[in-house]
């Protein structure tokens, strides 16, 4: 059945793209263009296009990136997916109901996505889809399930105005998306984190803007992620004011609507971090991963823009792993741990757990004697976030619901030593001289900044190098009270505070750097395309030993290379 999600009456040339996109750091935000380094369409353009492709992965940013495109005109005319998909989905909605971009959204089953990805243009209507030969009808689904969704007399009182303008919109976006989402019911939240404080392009700014002009307030304990600029020394970094004042007035305006400014992209860090069975709404999808994965929270991968939607109503649908029997695994994936294997096992694993399993949560198993730190299952969880859309995974013998039974028609995939090796590879395409290690994507611990302390004793970054380590404000305090801080410092290591890497900008990233050198495998995957530099990979030593000596690894660990 072909279900139209966002309505609008669209035509153009169709483009498939072969795998899910993450629009946030895949696609350059002012042309359309993807420049994700390692998707099939990479240099295609998205702009005024109907592009299909089975689901979106990889950033909540997405939403706003999208309406970031349509704002610059560079936006494709629909999105056409063969699975569930909320964060572009969302990302058209708000572009439509509020500001008046159109862009259609339509979900296909298998058969008709198979049979519309042999055409080469298609029209849209309100009520038909038409390419070449073939008419299929449009069931809206705001009516398919309509009727379905029970709300509380207090959704309706926020649905009819009874709390504001912002709250009344943000309640509107709920129900829609809830609808599309075949919920039954709303749930209640304790808590959320912002991800759209990043400044990806004016329409985050307009949208936060707008929300709190209209009086936006939010109900619930309510955290901020990384944000584009170091907040209180932007200026002083030689950050164009161009940039910096509206990326600062960005996290202003979440912060004027009761946002806490925690400015960092690991909530979970935190000192009041999310218990088991908690409902809550996160987005980052790093965060949203470790949430459900390694706490056994509750959260569904919330785009931009929803997750200020649910702050403001304490509300969110109860759909997709919120509930108990979306959580099984669906996918498993059989992983032999190779003998001493070191902290950059764990990145490449979550980035080869993505990649096997892109549209479904997988159990991993074959690591039951492993014992990974959670800065371990940190790297793990951000890696699978940006190559799989599924808000969680299982690691037999480690999460807490490792446990739940594979659903019946659950399949098998092997990982091997030489799917680390391609990987290695596909991550170490840069030359041997490196000018930057790129140390925080996610923001660092306060357990892996003493690591790297500890890693540079006795030594100094290179002359030619600039090392530098992102984190949040909370991280920062516990550093400069242990010592650990004056310790990194001493060694020239640059600490910043509020931005993270994948949201970093000249000149705070050295302008003079052509190859980083990182040992994140999340950041590994995006560098290529946002920051325009050649990239190394390595462990937590090999990059300490890069900032020393300005040179990467010649050759994989032995843990690889045997």
């Amino acid at each position: 059945m072909a279900t139209s999600i966002v309505s609008a009456s669209v035509q153009g040339p169709l483009l498939v793209c072969e795998e899910g996109l993450s629009v946030w750091g895949g696609v350059n935000p002012a042309t359309g263009e993807i420049i994700d380094a390692h998707h099939p369409q990479r240099g295609r353009s998205l702009a005024g296009h109907i592009v299909m492709m089975p689901t979106s992965r990889g950033s909540c940013t997405g939403s706003g990136v999208l309406l970031g495109l349509a704002f610059a005109g560079t936006a494709p005319r629909a999105l056409v997916f063969r699975e569930a998909e909320d964060i572009l989905t969302l990302g058209a909605l708000v572009a439509g109901r509020l500001f008046g971009h159109e862009i259609a959204v339509l979900r296909l089953s298998a058969a008709e996505y198979d049979a519309l990805a042999r055409e080469k243009t298609a029209e849209i209507t309100r009520t038909h889809l038409k390419a070449g030969t073939q008419t299929w009808p449009l069931v809206p689904a705001d009516t398919l399930e309509a009727g379905a969704l029970e709300l509380s007399e207090a959704d309706r009182a926020i649905l009819t105005g009874g709390s504001g303008e912002a709250a009344q919109l943000a309640m509107e976006v709920i129900v829609t998306m809830a609808r599309a989402q075949g919920a039954r019911r709303l749930t209640d939240v304790s808590r959320v984190h912002i991800d759209g404080c990043i400044y990806a392009s004016p329409a985050f700014l307009t949208f936060a803007r707008a929300m709190a002009d209209k009086g936006g307030r939010v109900r619930v304990p309510t955290t901020m992620n990384a944000i584009s600029v170091d907040h209180a020394n932007w200026r002083a970094q030689g950050v164009d004011e161009a940039f910096g004042a509206p990326a600062a007035g960005l996290a202003d305006a979440y912060v004027e609507m009761g946002a806490k400014p925690s400015f960092t992209c690991a909530p979970y860090l935190l000192a009041d971090r999310p218990k088991a069975g908690e409902d809550i709404a996160w987005a980052e999808s790093n965060a949203v991963v470790y949430a459900n994965s390694v706490l056994g929270a509750r959260t569904e991968k919330h785009a931009d823009f929803m997750d200020l939607c649910i702050a403001l109503t304490g509300r969110a649908a109860q759909a997709g792993v919120y509930l108990g029997k979306n959580r099984a695994p669906r996918r498993i994936l059989d992983v032999t741990m190779p003998a001493g294997a070191d902290d950059a096992f764990w990145p490449m694993l979550g980035w080869l757990a993505g990649q096997a399993a892109p549209d479904r949560i997988p159990l991993i198993r074959g690591l039951e004697a492993a014992c990974p730190c959670e800065d371990d299952l940190k790297a793990l969880c951000a890696a699978f976030g940006t190559t799989s859309a599924a808000p969680m995974l299982h690691v037999a013998g480690i999460t807490p619901e490792a446990d739940l039974a594979p659903v019946p028609e659950a399949d098998r995939v092997a990982i091997g030593l030489d799917d680390f090796a391609r990987l290695w590879a596909e991550f170490n395409r840069g030359g041997a001289e490196v000018d930057l290690v790129a140390l925080g994507s996610p923001h660092f611990s306060a357990a892996e900044c003493a690591a790297f302390a500890r890693l540079m004793e006795g030594a100094h970054v290179g002359p030619n190098v600039t090392a530098i380590v992102t984190l949040g404000r909370g991280t920062l305090a516990q550093i400069a009270e242990n010592g650990v801080r004056a310790r990194l410092e001493a060694a020239g290591v640059r600490i910043i505070p509020d931005l993270c890497w994948c949201s970093i900008s000249e000149p705070v990233f050295p302008p003079h750097a052509r190859v980083l050198m990182t040992n994140s495998g999340k950041y590994a995957h995006y560098a290529p395309g946002l920051s325009n530099r050649a990239v190394r990979f390595g462990s937590l030593a090999q990059c300490a030993e890069a900032a020393c000596s300005g040179r990467a690894p010649a050759a994989p660990p032995a843990w690889i290379a045997t």
